[in-house]
């Protein structure tokens, strides 16, 4: 226990000291919610990285889907890595990063306003950002805290509200600057932390080999294999599973939802320069396949620890899963197990309050009844706010209304069914409307509100991987059919793609060189 808490009072002194060494760098509202637009590399890469798994993946996530699809829930945890990362930072980093900057836009419905020229699009982006992203950080507090229980023995509440305060401490002192370093310093942590624990566990099971024996004697459940399978043996240990369809389902909704996220789209607006594009994209790559992989292939041994510590009066805890797998490990593990999860949630808090917060601020305070405010005066507002999404996300924490993953689902398949598609075709093509954007947004929360009270669509996870594929079929559609953007206009938006720039000949070659 020692050793525990001692881990833990090192990792929260290192997190404000960060705080207080980075408020010197936010005092503008740039300062405060990009880093001034010149973050390196690396701490760009970790940023995206850290923001993307969190206690849902490594507690809810891992434990529901390795539980529902074995050893082949892994297949997530590699789409997260090249569709959700690699991809993402290809078709996506570059030309964020141009547009952003060549349209003054801070966030993603700041985004849509200057975009499309629509300051009520600009709200309605920022209203939904605000309250979807609020179960996602409810969804936080609940996949720690449960940890913090089998280590620490300490009351839910006492873990939900320590972790909300201490969060909000470095981000109100340092803003985004104090985020990106701490993302760093947890993303480290958290890379050491996953390969210690998948050792550890494995190694409890008699080694790899062992441990995927025992998984492929475990027969298929009814409830969980598709079909054709039902009857099948091995479904655990084998390469798709015992429901590859399902499982698609979330690959998608997983990885390609980062491409609509605010929190996750804003890292790019941050991009330094050239160079820290082609990192970003190889380093935050590699750390997915890590964090996202070793979560998702470390869950999927989960039913080797079938007990009565994962089943309640109304069914699985899904989320009790991976706190059992961990239940049998040295202190020293676990405290290292408890440093992980606290870095991967922190690091996702810490952005969502600071999306947030900005979105609140920027896109519906500052272009309505604060235009005449001063900078001093918008960023002590969003520090305000931050305090306030805070709060709210604790009251519904503290009596969460379904699992980690669900939370999730609802608020991935909301806000990346409403923003993905407008954001992407917004960058490539002027063909766009503004009219297929409101009703791209009407898709999107329309589809996940609907499903959330008469739920059609059993798994929310599909219902928002259905949310953002629909957005990409609607918003070319409705485009074609509605009134186009002044011609003129367009193309002073994308005049920046156009802009003559000069480069190093090590990275260009004319045409008629030979």
């Amino acid at each position: 226990m020692l050793i525990k808490i001692l881990l833990l009072i090192i990792f929260f002194a290192i997190m404000i000291a960060v705080g207080f060494y980075s408020r010197k760098n936010s005092k503008s509202v740039n300062e405060f919610l990009l880093g001034g637009r010149s973050v390196g590399p690396w701490l760009t890469a970790f940023a995206y990285g850290t923001s993307y798994f969190s206690a849902v993946v490594f507690i809810g996530y891992a434990g529901q889907f390795g539980w529902k699809y074995g050893i082949s829930s892994t297949w997530i945890g590699l789409g997260n890595a090249f569709l959700g990362c690699f991809l993402a930072w290809m078709v996506m980093g570059r030309r964020t990063r141009v547009m952003t900057h060549h349209l003054d836009a801070k966030t993603m419905p700041d985004f849509f306003g200057k975009r499309y020229e629509s300051n009520s699009l600009r709200i309605i982006a920022a209203a939904v950002a605000f309250i979807f992203l609020i179960p996602y950080t409810a969804s936080l507090y609940k996949g720690l805290s449960t940890l913090f229980e089998l280590a620490f023995d300490i009351p839910y509440v006492t873990c939900v509200i320590c972790m909300a305060v201490l969060t909000a401490v470095y981000v109100i002192l340092g803003g985004y600057m104090a985020t990106a370093i701490n993302d760093f310093i947890q993303g480290i942590i958290m890379l050491g932390g996953i390969v210690a624990v998948i050792a550890a566990v494995l190694n409890g099971q008699g080694g790899f080999l062992s441990a995927l024996n025992k998984l492929s004697q475990i027969p298929p459940d009814a409830k969980v294999a598709a079909a054709p399978l039902k009857e099948m043996n091995g479904m655990f240990s084998s390469f798709f599973g015992p429901d590859p369809l399902n499982l698609f389902g979330v690959i998608v909704l997983t990885s390609l939802g980062t491409w609509g996220l605010p929190q996750m789209v804003g890292k790019f607006y941050s991009i330094k320069s050239e160079k820290a594009v082609k990192t970003g994209t190889i380093v935050s790559t590699a750390f997915a396949i890590i964090i996202s992989g070793g979560c998702y292939f470390l869950g999927g041994f989960g039913r080797l620890f079938d007990n009565a510590a994962i089943h309640g009066p109304k069914g699985l805890l899904y989320d009790n899963i991976v706190p059992q797998m961990l239940s049998t490990l040295p202190d020293i593990l676990i405290g290292v197990v408890v440093v992980l999860v606290l870095s991967a949630s922190m690091s996702t808090l810490s952005s969502l309050v600071l999306t947030s917060s900005s979105t609140l601020t920027l896109d519906m305070l500052k272009i309505t009844c604060m235009k005449k405010a001063d900078e001093k005066k918008t960023v002590l507002v969003m520090r305000f706010f931050i305090i306030v999404f805070v709060a709210v996300s604790v009251i519904i924490a503290l009596n969460p209304p379904t699992f980690i993953a669900q939370l999730m689902g609802y608020s991935w398949g909301a806000l990346a069914g409403s923003f993905l598609a407008p954001f992407l075709y917004g960058l490539f093509s002027k063909k766009i409307t503004k009219a297929s954007v409101c009703v791209n947004f009407i898709w999107g929360v329309g589809l996940t509100v609907i499903n959330m009270i008469f739920p059609f669509i059993k798994s929310p996870i599909n219902c928002g991987a259905i949310a953002m594929v629909g957005g990409l079929i609607i918003v070319p559609l409705v485009s074609l059919v509605t009134p186009k953007m002044d011609a003129k206009k367009l193309d002073e938006i994308f005049a920046c793609y156009d802009e003559k720039v000069q480069v190093e000949k090590k990275l260009y070659l004319k045409e008629d060189d030979e």
